[in-house]
């Protein structure tokens, strides 16, 4: 399965490579962006660059013209539906990175390129030199040495970090079974080295391991075609645990931090919920029938809701919120912490519905200890 840039920088954000803020952009949407900004044809065929497809906008005017024109385009028979609009970064330097499998020595290996953009290619071609292909032992895996040697041939001025960003994409490739994770440029910024690409391809036959991965990705990619998903189920994942305070995240890695902050904070979730990348308001509403309705869940005394939304709109997941606490009566104290794109008006709707929200993350999870505390404080005076 190959994988939109959209989607192979969400995987990149779990396994720890950097990427720009970016929002995804449909038809007939226009991003909320008013800066300079990058657009970017959501296709997967390659050379998006050289057709036209890749945009830096310095205006408003410029970015409605971009939009317009993407829209327009197709590219290899492939009609653009999406467009990824992403903060422009500074540039010191472009490298080359990924980790594939060589077919015909039947060995996994790194390759390095000194430089990288659009012309790579030509690099390898008239410069081999500048390219360096690591194998390494598949059972193995690389060793740190090797992501020495990588940062050295490359000559990065931040070896450590550099080493860092190889590793993260090999952890990538080997836990998600993929046949390709490539960064195309991986840019070094003043802040650090940046992926301002991404190119994934996942094992059709590693499915089986990863059927959850498998169906988020199905349900994101229709998203943009507008195609239906194939029936691999839905993206939620939910894991009943032992503690009180319900628990929905829109991503594992924020899940897992909350989970840690429940435990300093001295609460204890029932559950771990994560609705997997691009959600709805109908995905919202599901994952809180999943949490609140599970037989498998603990009896809960809050829920806890952290949304950090990046390609998620959080008017659509508050409208999700609020559509199932109107339709079940949903009594308990919510405590939603949401930000990232539409943030207004997904605030706007909580506090018409009388739902209250948090801005920070913390107190999101001292607000929801506190109402279970409280909560339990009532029952316990009660008896």
């Amino acid at each position: 399965m190959k994988l939109f840039e959209f989607q192979g920088k969400s995987l990149f954000r779990e396994y720890g490579l950097a990427v720009p803020q970016g929002r995804l952009c449909k038809k007939n949407e226009t991003p909320d962006w008013s800066g300079p900004v990058v657009l970017k044809a959501q296709v997967l065929s390659g050379g998006r660059g050289r057709a036209g497809a890749v945009i830096l906008c310095e205006s408003e005017k410029e970015r409605d013209a971009a939009l317009e024109k993407l829209f327009s385009m197709t590219l290899k028979e492939e009609p653009v539906n999406a467009v990824l609009a992403e903060e422009r970064v500074t540039i010191l330097h472009e490298y080359y990175l990924s980790v594939a499998f060589d077919g015909e020595a039947g060995t996994p290996l790194i390759i390095v390129g000194a430089s990288g953009g659009v012309d790579v290619e030509r690099l390898a071609e008239e410069h081999p030199e500048q390219i360096l292909k690591l194998p390494f032992d598949a059972v193995v895996g690389p060793l740190d040495s090797h992501f020495r040697k990588a940062a050295r041939f490359a000559g990065a001025s931040r070896p450590k970090e550099f080493a860092a960003a190889l590793s993260g994409l090999y952890r990538l490739w080997r836990e998600t079974h993929a046949l390709l994770v490539e960064v195309n440029p991986l840019a070094e910024t003043p802040g650090g080295f940046v992926a301002l690409d991404a190119k994934v391809e996942l094992d059709d036959d590693a499915e089986p391991l990863h059927r959850e991965l498998f169906a988020r990705l199905r349900v994101e990619r229709a998203g943009v075609t507008g195609a239906s998903p194939e029936p691999q189920g839905d993206t939620i994942t939910c894991i009943p645990l032992d503690g009180d305070i319900g628990l929905i995240s829109d991503g594992a890695g924020t899940g897992m931090l909350t989970l840690d902050l429940l435990r300093d904070h001295g609460g204890r979730a029932a559950d771990f919920c994560e609705m997997g990348g691009t959600t709805s308001p109908e995905v919202m509403y599901a994952a809180m029938e999943r949490v609140i309705d599970n037989p498998k869940v603990p009896k809960i005394r809050s829920l806890l809701i952290v949304l950090i939304g990046g390609f998620n709109r959080m008017d659509e997941m508050a409208q999700g919120i609020v559509r199932y606490v109107r339709d079940t009566g949903f009594h308990l104290p919510i405590v939603v912490r949401l930000c990232g794109t539409m943030e207004e008006e997904g605030k706007k709707i909580m506090r018409e519905a009388g739902l209250p929200i948090c801005d920070d993350l913390e107190q999101a999870v001292r607000e929801a200890v506190g109402e279970t505390g409280r909560r339990a404080g009532d029952v316990d005076s009660r008896q």
